[in-house]
C-alpha cells in the first residue's frame, strides 16, 4: 500500500533534512578525528518491522587510493550519530571493533 501526498518544500520544518540534501557530506568520527567517507557511499541497516534506522554501513577504505571494498563495512550504530550538520555527519565511536562483512 502506498500513501500519496503532495510534497511542498515549505512544509519541511527547521531541523529536518532530506537524504538528498546530505548525500555529499563527509562522515567525521569525533573519537579520532578521522574521515570515514561520504554519506552518498553508505548503506542503511533498517529494522523491517519498525522502519527504524539501526546503523549506518560505511564501506571500509583499503589501500593508498582509498578504493572501497564491496563487502567490508564499518557498522556505525545509529546512537553513535551525534549531529547531522551543514557540512558533515558527526559520529563518535571506536570503529576498530565494528568492522564487519555484509
Amino acid at each position: 500500500m502506498f500513501i500519496k501526498f503532495n510534497y511542498n518544500e515549505d512544509e519541511i520544518k527547521p531541523g529536518k533534512k532530506r537524504l538528498s540534501e546530505i548525500g555529499g557530506q563527509e562522515i567525521i568520527n569525533l573519537y579520532d578525528g578521522g574521515r570515514m567517507g561520504m554519506i552518498a557511499d553508505i548503506d542503511l541497516l533498517i529494522d523491517d518491522k519498525t522502519g527504524a534506522i539501526e546503523a549506518l554501513l560505511v564501506p571500509e577504505s583499503k589501500g593508498f587510493f582509498s578504493i572501497k571494498s564491496d563487502k567490508n563495512y564499518i557498522k556505525v550504530p545509529w546512537d553513535a550519530v551525534r549531529k547531522i550538520g551543514q557540512d558533515a555527519l558527526i559520529i563518535e565511536m571506536d570503529e576498530r571493533n565494528e568492522k564487519k562483512r555484509f
